[in-house]
């Protein structure tokens, strides 16, 4: 049997992951890794809490577990917030990898590490996993930071790179782009959003299921994980709105220059998802089939 550590188990796609693999209790035994209470739903799992950040508790916690798989979903990912809170930025996206991996060397431990299309400029618009990065943000810098930190460990790991994850789990500590549009037209509030940034949203049981794919399957290296078309997050916002049955004259474009924010923005990441395909057996959708199958578990 499978142990699997899931740091971030309180995330959404912790709770996602957390999930899907408690579908197979004979297979994975899981340990949940996260701050404060289980906001799981579920206590068929183990759960412990715990401060990521704090090096010495994480190791003994898992020196302890001895797990097989270290799937890590934790990080600090409110780009502005990072702009702004560089230390704690870098503890918990660059040091907390580090200190999995010196683990993981110990136990012999196949880590999965989630990354961002933040790592990208968004100059080239569809980046296979070989293009060059450039990120033009401090979250961007640190996530290629934490890849840098499994590129030169001596470990088995995999990169997952993911653009703009949605779903809805039990407990939500935060909303994503999909739940916020739905909620904002739902209470029929005017909302303006970019019309010139470009991104393939990632509906978080696909991206689940590439961890659980890439752990099963014992892949190595960089993936690129999306939906597979490019659109404008304006488009995305629209698309929402006409599987939802929502009125979609509320959603006002704008432009990025518009908006002040602290940390820039890359205009176009989309993913070349072809490796992902051919390697792990995994073939995304468009972004509207993803939004129906969405819509379908939340009935």
């Amino acid at each position: 049997m499978n142990k699997v550590v899931i740091t971030g188990s309180n995330g959404l796609l912790g709770q996602s992951l957390v999930s899907l693999l408690l579908k197979e209790k004979e297979k994975y035994q899981v340990f949940g890794l996260s701050r404060g209470i289980n906001r799981s739903g579920r206590n068929d799992f183990s759960y412990i809490s715990i401060d990521l950040t704090d090096e010495r508790s994480l190791k003994k916690e898992l020196q302890e577990i001895q797990p097989h798989v270290i799937i890590n979903t934790a990080a600090m990912t409110l780009v502005d917030v990072c702009e702004d809170q560089k230390k704690a930025c870098d503890v918990l996206n660059v040091s907390v990898v580090k200190w999995l991996s010196e683990v993981s060397e110990e136990l012999k431990a196949h880590v999965i590490h989630l990354s961002t299309d933040f790592v990208f400029d968004g100059l080239k618009g569809v980046y296979k996993e070989t293009d060059s990065t450039n990120p033009i943000s401090y979250y961007g810098m640190s996530k290629l930071k934490s890849e840098e930190v499994l590129l030169k460990s001596k470990i088995d790991f995999t990169i997952l790179r993911t653009i703009l994850v949605y779903g809805k789990v039990f407990d939500m500590s935060r909303s994503n782009i999909v739940l916020w549009v739905k909620q904002m037209l739902e209470e029929g509030k005017e909302m303006t959003i970019v019309e010139d940034q470009y991104r393939m949203p990632t509906f978080v049981e696909d991206l689940a299921m590439a961890c659980k794919i890439s752990m099963d399957k014992k892949a190595t290296g960089i993936y690129h994980i999306s939906s597979n078309e490019l659109l404008s997050v304006y488009q995305i916002a629209q698309q929402v709105a006409e599987v939802f049955q929502l009125d979609k004259s509320l959603i006002k474009p704008i432009s990025s220059a518009t908006l002040n924010q602290r940390a820039q923005r890359p205009p176009k990441t989309g993913f070349d998802v072809s490796k992902t395909n051919k390697e792990l057996g995994f073939y995304p959708k468009s972004f509207k089939e993803d939004l129906y199958r969405f819509k379908a578990t939340m009935s």
